[in-house]
């Protein structure tokens, strides 16, 4: 019976019940049995909580080869990463966008699926509101958002491949800012009073490379005659925009200890042709050089930079080299696995603003790229990685440096500059060194809308298995890591977690997270999330280890995968 019927059953009695008692006949009332208890009439009951089951990523050791022992929630607001070695650049990796952290439900219900793939779920101050492919990618302010909210309510990124076509559209107003004008715009957009030009630091590297385990590049003395006769200003001076360097050093000097040690060799083509006679080559020899035609801030001008070279390596060293362009991706595997038997072009750019992202992984002992690995190189590199004090670290860096400088495997040419533009309205406007421009705190003249438009599509929205810096621009106005960049700069600072705190020996660190964090989909950060999200990118094994590509490239590189085999 309804809770409604049983009511009225009742009222009928009690009234019934007054009638005859007023009226002096029948039998007194007598006291009416309570009703029997229903579901309705029940008391309530409250549920239980459900009780936090903290979850644990065991690598079962460390003879996988990789970074994690262990990544353990310890209650529902800590959660404690246990290294097999300590790593002083543990912060710097761990603020990486590609470690952004999910909810653990919604990746149990999405892996793989193009929900995952186009509509991320995170805790950034924008949620992703419709991507028409080919055309646009729509951003929405979340409002429950932990942090700053985002000034516009909303953001939108467009694209094109030619930097000509996203001038035109900010000089035309139809977007409020650009990535990579052209280097010969520079000047067009410094003399417009409608823009405004912002020089992104050079935290990157051009370098010719060579294979030593193919012949005549397993010649010391040969590796550095190309060394020295190569006139690296001159391709700086006549390709790269202002704020671009000579390289002194492969990393970056704004990075600490990139640029301890000696500096690089100059110009010196007589000393060079000395020594490639002295190595058995006094007429020279041929030679290809490889590069792939994509523009990168350390490459603006792929084909005439390796003409460039080409030019030089005949001029000066009378070697002849033919040109070979490879496709992106054939290039980029190839030349990864050293099976490259000429010259090529290749850069790099940083990942986390940190020397281990330049030294450790191009010179480190597991690496093939440039042949054998050297032992005076690798050797002091892994011990530096360890010591979290970079004043103290500093000679091992500088052992290291000039071990590069005397073996020659690669010969680095520039930190080339790079620019991003805006109309002149926009304020809070950046060039990150990192290319991770934030939009939240920009403000486009009071309009609600901001027009962003880079060099190309996002791959996909599900960055912790994306590598290009198109997507991960995307990404991060979405989901956020346990700790982020400071806005415009490389400082690391605290996001998710409130503070992550290390061990003695910097091989345990225990992390705090932000209290009351929303996720876009209502459910709150906790720690279960953040051993599921590593999970997710780190054990091969996983139902969860399922992304755009597979590979998840970024959790191979720096911490290396579980169960890969």
């Amino acid at each position: 019976m309804s809770r409604k019927a049983i009511m009225s059953a009742l009222g009928l009695l009690i009234v019934a019940s007054m009638v005859l008692a007023a009226c002096g006949g029948g039998a007194p009332p007598t006291e009416a049995p309570p009703p029997a208890e229903t579901e309705a009439t029940a008391p309530a009951q409250t549920e239980a909580p459900v009780a936090f089951e903290p979850k644990v990523l065991d690598a079962g050791g460390c003879d996988y080869g990789g970074f994690f022992k262990e990544i353990a929630a310890l209650d529902e607001r800590t959660v404690q990463f246990t290294l097999c070695k300590s790593d002083a650049a543990f912060l710097s990796k761990l603020a990486f966008s590609v470690f952004s952290i999910y909810p653990s439900e919604w990746l149990e219900a999405n892996a793989g699926s193009t929900e995952a793939l186009e509509h991320p779920i995170g805790t950034g101050p924008y949620m992703v509101d419709e991507w028409v492919r080919g055309e646009s990618l729509v951003f929405k302010r979340y409002d429950d958002y932990w942090g700053q909210k985002a000034v516009t309510d909303t953001l939108v990124f467009r694209w094109s491949t030619e930097g000509a076509a996203r001038l035109t559209e900010l000089r035309a107003g139809t977007v409020d800012g650009i990535d990579n004008p052209s280097p010969d715009d520079f000047d067009v957009v410094r003399n417009d009073p409608d823009l405004q030009l912002l020089i992104r630091p050079a935290l990157n590297i051009l370098y010719i490379a060579m294979t030593n385990t193919f012949e005549p590049f397993g010649d010391v003395r040969v590796r550095k005659a190309i060394a020295l006769g190569i006139d690296r200003k001159r391709i700086v001076d006549n390709f790269y925009p202002p704020g671009s360097e000579v390289a002194s050093h492969f990393t970056p000097c704004q990075i600490p200890n990139g640029c301890v040690g000696d500096p690089w060799y100059d110009f010196d083509p007589q000393a060079a042709r000395e020594l490639l006679a002295d190595a058995g080559f006094p007429d020279g020899f041929e030679t290809t050089i490889y590069y792939r035609d994509v523009f990168r801030s350390y490459l603006p001008e792929p084909g005439r930079v390796a003409e460039e070279l080409q030019a030089q390596l005949r001029e000066n060293l009378n070697i002849k080299a033919n040109i070979v362009v490879m496709e992106s991706g054939e290039f980029i595997a190839e030349s990864t696995a050293g099976n490259l038997d000429g010259i090529y072009l290749l850069g790099w750019g940083a990942d986390y603003p940190h020397v281990t992202n330049f030294l450790d992984f191009h010179f480190g002992k597991a690496n093939p790229q440039f042949g054998d690995p050297f032992p005076e190189i690798y050797e002091p590199l892994q011990a530096a990685a360890q010591i979290a004090d970079p004043d103290e670290a500093a000679p091992l860096y500088e052992q290291a440096n000039n071990a590069i400088r005397e073996l020659v495997p690669m010969v680095p040419v520039v930190h080339g500059a790079s620019a991003v533009a805006y109309r002149a309205d926009v304020t809070g406007a950046q060039a990150s060194p990192l290319g991770n421009e934030y939009f939240a705190v920009m403000d486009p003249g009071g309009r609600s809308t901001f027009v962003w438009m880079q060099n190309a599509e996002p791959i996909s929205l599900f960055c912790a298995d994306e590598t290009d810096g198109e997507s991960l621009r995307a990404c991060e106005q979405v989901t956020e890591a346990l700790y982020a960049y400071e806005v415009g700069g490389t400082a690391v600072q605290p996001a998710l977690a409130e503070v992550c705190e290390p061990n003695e020996d910097l091989s345990v660190w225990t992390c705090t997270l932000r209290e009351g964090v929303k996720f876009h989909d209502g459910s709150t950060l906790d720690a279960n999330d953040v051993v599921t999200t590593f999970t997710m990118g780190l054990d091969a094994a996983s139902p969860l280890h399922i992304g755009n590509t597979g590979a998840f490239e970024y959790y191979s590189y720096l911490w290396g995968l579980i169960n890969a085999e």
